[in-house]
């Protein structure tokens, strides 16, 4: 799991907008729900982007290297000891009902979602 502790504070700290995202903007999905519990299982963060991992450039892979990592549009990390999932909308090129599914699970489990910080977004 990557670590964003060293990155800057997030440039925009409100909940996006649910119904669509903004346009090559990167944003995290928080284990912590808009009440300020922390969301469970501890690993909600790895079993969601395991869900995700055949949505990347290229389409599934085949044979035993299939499911082997995650996609570089939905992948776990760590902000302030919070785990959480970073989204690059662009996963709506490769399949929109993928991005959809990934902001209704964050909308319909109470979760906060911010922009990325810009330094996350560069790199």
């Amino acid at each position: 799991m990557s670590n964003l502790l060293d990155l800057p504070a997030p440039t925009v700290t409100e909940p996006l907008n649910w119904s669509d995202p903004p346009a090559g903007l990167e944003f995290l999905i928080h284990g912590v729900t808009t009440q300020g519990k922390p969301f469970r299982p501890s690993d909600w963060s790895e079993r969601l982007c395991g869900v995700m991992a055949c949505f990347r450039p290229g389409g599934s892979l085949l044979g035993r290297d299939a499911l082997i990592g995650y996609s570089p549009f939905v992948r776990p990390v760590s902000v302030d000891d919070v785990r959480c999932v970073l989204v690059d909308p662009a996963l709506r090129e490769i399949e929109p009902m993928a991005l959809d599914f990934v902001m209704n699970f964050a909308r319909e489990n109470g979760l906060r979602v911010t922009a990325a910080p810009q330094a996350q977004q560069a790199a």
